[in-house]
């Protein structure tokens, strides 16, 4: 089992039944992947942090019987703590940050029997749709190293496409999971906001807009990790709609027929790149295949509205955020310690006020209710992940002075995800599609507290169209 060919055959799933059954021990699972890691992480740059010497002594702990038993699992380095280790939030201003204790994530992550190792690369505070932080430099994607992977979780992404582990911890404020899936052919969920906990500290990221999750392989992976984490803890200020089951049984039945819209235009009329409108058109034609009624139809969002409301709800974070680790520090920030498009988000909060907050959130609020309406008559929408194929290197530029050329640039790309957050609403990115030799992705979106449904119509065409054997032309 230490031969990376057996190690690639399994999704965690997989690799957590042959723990079980004694087939192979979490020690060398964790060999393998730091076998794959030493292999490809050069060429990609995935992974900027690892823990081995911890990762073998957990290893060594386990039982065997955990649901997720010796999994090597990565984790992304923004929002989650992992005690006695440095979590940066790809930022300069972060480098020396180091965790007094677990987020509630982490543990829950410890207690399925998952091997934590590593961290991996993140744009700065998360804020772009590619993965380029100045402190650890691009990450690479696995199809085509010149492209971008994707982002805020592009490491996470590339680091599941290359083989180094089966599924990794993410996380999403606007399509930073989904995003980075449909760049490399991986499967990502958004759940329903409130699903996973954010705590201990945290009561939500981005006035509701952030998750966390994960990157997978599989579609089940992604629901066997959310088995383990989903639920509420002490002190939430909200929780996700009750779900008493298990996600993992969930996903091995095909869903009853459902009504599924689908879209392949933005939210403000905008037509998208051909290849992945064709993906959109293609995999709606799968589904009306596979029983579904399936038509054309959109909620009617105005984007306008939205594109400004999260403008402003990202720039009071980010704000608060600096603010608070400007009290940690004792000091002031310096120059050199931020990305330019950072330090120009968080200056801009200045010319806002507390009604326009206010206001941004009565919007998100409101488009929560307008996805309530839309599903009633629908049970599912189907759109585009992302408005293109893999971008190259360099086309959301953090180190640039222009914040209102890099913000356009941003949401014209990520439309189609971000809407979503702000809805609170579960959906996930589907790999469907490869054009010249680049992954797409579809997206599949479903009614507050649904990822049940998400999950299993996503199984459902996995089963159809499998993409479990396509991998990235990298060393093996």
């Amino acid at each position: 089992m230490s031969l990376f060919s057996d190690y690639q055959a399994h999704d965690a799933v997989g690799l957590a039944a042959l723990v079980r059954r004694r087939a192979v021990s979490p020690v060398e699972l964790l060999k393998s992947a730091l076998a794959r890691l030493e292999a490809v992480n050069p060429l990609i740059n995935a992974v900027v942090d690892q823990f081995a010497e911890d990762a073998f002594a957990q290893a060594r702990s386990l039982t065997g019987e955990e649901p997720l038993a010796g999994v090597p699992f990565l984790l992304k380095d923004l929002n989650i703590q992992v005690l006695g280790r440095r979590t940066s939030n790809g930022s300069r201003l972060w480098r020396d940050h180091v965790a007094v204790k677990d987020s509630t994530v982490t543990a829950r992550y410890r207690a399925a029997g998952l091997v934590l190792f590593g961290f991996t690369n993140t744009a700065e505070l998360g804020l772009a749709c590619e993965t380029a932080p100045a402190l650890f430099g691009p990450t690479r994607n696995p199809w085509n190293r010149k492209r971008s992977v994707g982002g805020s979780s592009g490491g996470a992404a590339a680091a599941v496409a290359a083989g180094i582990v089966p599924a990794a911890h993410a996380t999403d404020g606007g399509g930073s999971i989904r995003i980075p899936s449909s760049n490399t052919g991986t499967f990502g969920l958004k759940p329903t906001r409130g699903r996973n906990p954010f705590g201990p500290d945290l009561g939500e990221g981005w006035n509701g807009l952030s998750v966390h999750h994960a990157i997978t392989r599989s579609v089940r992976d992604s629901a066997a990790l959310l088995d383990a984490t989903h639920g509420p803890e002490p002190g939430d200020p909200y929780a996700a709609p009750r779900f008493d089951g298990r996600y993992l049984d969930l996903v091995e039945r095909d869903p009853a027929p459902l009504r599924i819209a689908f879209q392949t235009v933005d939210h403000e009329g905008r037509a998208v790149d051909p290849a992945a409108a064709k993906a959109v058109t293609d995999a709606a034609a799968l589904l009306e295949s596979l029983g579904h009624r399936v038509e054309e139809a959109s909620p009617g969002v105005d984007g306008a509205a939205l594109k400004r409301a999260t403008r402003i709800i990202v720039a009071s974070n980010i704000a608060n955020v600096l603010r608070a680790r400007e009290e940690a520090l004792g000091r002031p920030i310096e120059p050199d310690e931020l990305e330019p498009i950072t330090r120009l988000w968080a200056g801009e909060s200045a010319k806002y006020t507390g009604a326009d907050l206010a206001r941004s959130i009565w919007t998100i609020h409101g488009l929560s209710r307008l996805f309530g309406r839309f599903f009633q008559s629908y049970d599912a929408l189907l759109t585009p992940t992302f408005a293109a194929p893999p971008l190259p290197i360099g086309t959301v530029d953090m180190q640039s002075a222009d914040l209102d050329g890099y913000y356009e640039t941003l949401r014209r790309y990520s439309a189609f995800t971000s809407v979503y957050n702000s809805a609170g609403i579960p959906a996930a990115s589907v790999p469907f599609a490869l054009a010249d030799g680049l992954p797409v992705g579809v997206q599949i979106a479903a009614p507050l507290g649904e990822d049940g449904r998400v999950l299993q119509l996503a199984a459902q065409i996995e089963r159809a169209r499998p993409w479990a054997g396509l991998y990235p032309p990298l060393p093996v």
